[in-house]
């Protein structure tokens, strides 16, 4: 293993002579001497696929087994299991933290045996987390004061992006952390963009879900009323889909809601509390938020109802009951 030192020296000057060197090699092609070692934590719906396409990539990614045995597919790839996060942050030149909520971010990395207390100067903390923008910059401080960087990267695009590597990601921090990092976010996603300082990422994936939640409830309104009027639901969303409210919710969200596949996917509880992060910043701003407040109290009858764990398109369910109609 590179020593987070050197490497971060390396990463982060990008002297002319590195670019000098490197011109003439294909834009982020990397060789294995050059690929830093990936700590990752979180290795769930989106965690999990994320890390096998750095295995693929030919990078070591070395996880706990804090809670439980690290997935076996992943551990054919060459995955390496160490014991505590403590130990992931020593064994790795940059740590991956995608876990669910703030708390689980804290925890991760400042409980006893954390990731802060295993890290050493010039190493990388990437957390790909949705969490509070506020406290995302507390942590930022926390990890910039033992000689560190962190960049917050919360990513859009669910599982079936985490799946095609085709993930969009929204950074947070300082350009050269960006640009040492910016390899590894090539091999998990396609839309990849340095928004602005700490903070800033988890700012851009809030506006994310306020827009998504609240296309979803609109696919599902619209659903809902052609269906109790009497149309096919499954072709008026063909009919829509080559027209102006064509959407990639639409396609995938419509298509789970007449096909009842709520399996997740993005679980309800997940977007209730990104929404809740949402309206939480608007209520400290000043700022009115009438239509993603409406559809929050449409997760919050789902959750009611025993759909916390149901993929969000499920949020079609809280109309049908006002409805008294199924799509499907």
């Amino acid at each position: 293993m590179v020593s987070g030192r050197g490497r971060a020296g390396q990463r982060g000057g990008v002297d002319a002579a590195y670019r000098t060197s490197r011109s003439c090699a294909p834009p982020q092609q990397e060789t294995e001497k050059d690929m830093e070692t990936i700590g990752f934590i979180g290795l769930g719906i989106m965690g999990a696929p994320m890390a096998g396409h750095l295995l693929d990539a030919g990078y070591q990614v070395v996880a706990s087994d804090h809670r439980s045995k690290p997935p076996a597919d992943l551990v054919a790839k060459g995955l390496k299991a160490v014991t505590g996060h403590d130990a992931v942050a020593r064994a790795a030149d940059i740590v991956i933290t995608m876990v669910p909520d703030t708390p689980q971010v804290a925890d991760v990395l400042f409980a006893e045996n954390g990731v802060a207390s295993g890290l050493t100067k010039g190493k990388l903390v990437i957390d790909m987390s949705s969490i509070s923008p506020i406290e995302t910059k507390e942590f930022a401080k926390k990890i910039n004061d033992v000689g560190c960087d962190y960049l917050d990267a919360p990513v859009s695009g669910g599982e079936v992006g985490a799946k095609a590597a085709s993930l969009t990601i929204m950074v947070g921090g300082e350009k050269n952390a960006y640009e040492r990092a910016r390899p590894i976010f090539e091999k998990i996603g396609k839309n990849i963009t340095l928004v602005g300082p700490n903070g800033v990422g988890q700012i851009t994936k809030v506006a994310n879900q306020i827009v998504v939640a609240l296309t979803i409830e609109a696919v599902a309104e619209a659903l809902v009323f052609a269906s109790k009027a009497g149309a096919n639901p499954a072709k008026v969303r063909q009919a829509l889909l080559g027209g102006l409210a064509n959407s990639r919710i639409l396609e995938v969200h419509g298509e789970r809601m007449i096909k009842r596949t709520f399996a997740p996917g993005f679980r309800i509880e997940l977007h209730q509390k990104d929404l809740n992060l949402a309206l939480e910043g608007a209520k400290a701003l000043g700022v009115a938020l009438p239509n993603t407040s409406m559809t929050q109290q449409l997760f919050n009858s789902c959750v009611a109802n025993g759909g916390a764990k149901e993929d969000h398109s499920a949020l079609v369910r809280a109309l049908e009951r006002m409805a008294g109609h199924e799509v499907g």
